[in-house]
């Protein structure tokens, strides 16, 4: 490449003598060929530096952003977690040894059959009268035979139903004589008797229990004390349903002593 330049540049030369009639001496001639020489190394330089350039400004502008830098780790710290704590598991509660026993399940004892209060016993169903105990329980409007009674507990619904007549200080009046069903036969309806007063004897045990309002059930072993009308206070099986008859307990006043007889 160097010697085709210098080639043309010496052409050139010798077109420009022809045009002005004489040659330029060899000096000159090689002086003017060095010359432009320089000047197209130094432009070819030039060129090679400005492609040098764009070239690095391509890489800059094809190469992708680099994004901020990653955020520094940070120290993991050593120990228990920084979380909130775990509120304590609270313990079972512990049973209050002085915690109050269960209620009955009929609730609390009417004071009327706790055994220590004389009553009179009057039938819900009756327009008047009360039941009285004169050889043969019954119902009387006037003050005749024993028409004050102890039920004394036996154990659950039981009780020994204990009769005695006016507090006079009398001792029959004081001594006591007890309910018991009496079967006289033919045929006819169990009646309530007074008796010696015995506890195991079954025909004593009446059991008393809650039916209605400030009312009870008589009976003993099934059979119910109802009111008929041609045989009075008896006791008899009912078929499913209320209970034909039922007595309120009134209360009289503490039970006389002695009270067991």
């Amino acid at each position: 490449m160097p010697e085709q330049n210098l080639d043309d540049g010496l052409r050139s030369l010798a077109e420009e003598g022809a045009r002005r009639g004489r040659l330029a001496d060899a000096a000159v001639v090689r002086q003017r060929g060095d010359a432009y020489r320089r000047r197209r190394h130094v432009a070819s330089a030039a060129v090679g530096v400005a492609v040098v350039g764009l070239l690095g400004v391509g890489v800059a502008v094809g190469r992708p952003a680099a994004g901020p830098p990653p955020p520094a780790a940070s120290p993991t710290t050593a120990g228990p977690s920084a979380s909130a704590p775990t509120a304590p598991t609270t313990p079972p509660s512990t049973p209050s040894t002085s915690a109050a026993p269960p209620s009955s399940p009929t609730g609390t004892i009417d004071p009327v059959l706790s055994g220590q209060r004389e009553i009179t016993i009057v039938r819900v169903q009756a327009t008047e009268g009360g039941i009285a105990l004169d050889g043969q329980l019954t119902e009387v409007d006037d003050d005749s035979g024993r028409q004050l009674f102890v039920p004394t507990p036996l154990g659950g619904d039981a009780y020994l139903i204990k009769a005695y007549g006016r507090a006079d200080n009398h001792p029959a009046n004081d001594e006591p004589a007890c309910w018991q069903a009496t079967n006289l036969g033919n045929a006819r309806s169990l009646t309530v008797e007074g008796a010696v007063c015995d506890a195991n004897n079954p025909a004593q045990r009446f059991t008393i229990t809650a039916s209605g309002t400030n009312a009870y059930a008589i009976s003993n072993r099934s059979a119910y004390l109802q009111h008929s009308k041609t045989n009075g206070l008896i006791l008899e099986e009912v078929a499913d349903g209320p209970v034909p008859s039922t007595f309120r307990l009134v209360d009289n006043g503490p039970a006389r002593r002695p009270a067991g007889g």
